[in-house]
């Protein structure tokens, strides 16, 4: 998968977050992995479209990396009865942390819901709303992969919600420190592979010149191996409170413009697995 086709380019993992959520978001995202303009997708697994709308990835197997988007804080969460409000989440990670023994089972339910459908294991494994670095979530989490895929000669790697230098701002900063270096730290020690940083966090306003913009300098800052992060849809639903920004980032993405951004900073779309770094490397 390469849409830069430049010669010493920076091999940056493009993922479209939260696959399912509802059926324009599961098209937008299969038709933008057709077109080789994302090389990763997370799935909301606890969503009852997860079902039917998997098969819309079947004839990318082995070409797009798609994992687990573990959920704590959506209506799916809350409708299966251990979700929270994301400042709840937030509150309980900062005030002593999940109990890990039910995190570890909220887990181990979605992974049997993802390969239930996908049937293999994630690729990958990151979070709605970054609950994946939330304290006791982490740890939970960690242990789980290592238990149920450690054994495996290529076992799923993690997101860690941390902006690469230059590209830090705020949210971004707020993100990072509700546990992405901790949770990089038990990867490390446990062997699990990890992605080198998070990017694509805005605040989801302003029209696609502005997102066009961003793009821009996003790229221009991207290390290899890091997540660049988006969550398009082919229509914006009326009831997805970042449903216009969804569509904007379709539209931008599925066009020449991000192609264009793609030659002009010398990345190339990569898979996880080939740009994944080495594990004493992981926290750099």
């Amino acid at each position: 998968m390469n849409e830069s086709g430049s010669a010493g380019s920076k091999g940056v993992i493009v993922c479209a977050d939260d696959f399912a959520i509802h059926a324009s978001a599961s098209m937008g995202i299969a038709k933008l992995a057709q077109m080789g303009r994302i090389s990763a997708t997370s799935a909301m697994v606890l969503s009852p479209r997860w079902a039917q709308d998997a098969a819309l990835l079947q004839d990318l197997h082995g070409q797009l990396d798609v994992g687990l988007h573990l959920d704590w804080t959506s209506d799916f969460a809350l409708a299966a009865g251990h979700g929270l409000p994301l400042g709840a989440a937030m509150r309980r990670a900062l005030l002593g942390g999940f109990d890990r023994a039910q995190a570890s089972a909220v887990i181990e339910r979605q992974l049997d819901a993802f390969e239930a459908h996908w049937l293999a294991p994630p690729d990958f494994v990151d979070g709605h709303q970054h609950v994946q670095q939330f304290a006791g979530i982490r740890e939970a989490l960690v242990a789980t992969l290592v238990r149920r895929y450690g054994s495996h000669a290529v076992k799923p790697y993690l997101r860690i919600s941390r902006a690469p230098p230059g590209l830090a701002d705020l949210k971004s900063r707020v993100i990072g420190w509700m546990g992405a270096s901790a949770l990089a730290a038990i990867a490390a020690r446990a062997d699990l592979a990890m992605a080198r940083g998070l990017f694509g966090i805005y605040d989801f306003d302003g029209g696609p010149a502005h997102y066009a913009a961003l793009m821009t300098g996003w790229l221009a800052h991207a290390p290899t191996g890091a997540i660049l992060m988006c969550h398009p849809a082919q229509a914006a639903e009326p009831e997805d409170a970042i449903g216009i920004a969804r569509a904007q980032e379709f539209a931008y993405l599925a066009s020449p413009d991000f192609v264009h951004a793609l030659q002009q900073a010398k990345v190339t779309v990569v898979r996880g697995r080939d740009v994944t770094p080495p594990l004493k490397s992981a926290g750099d």
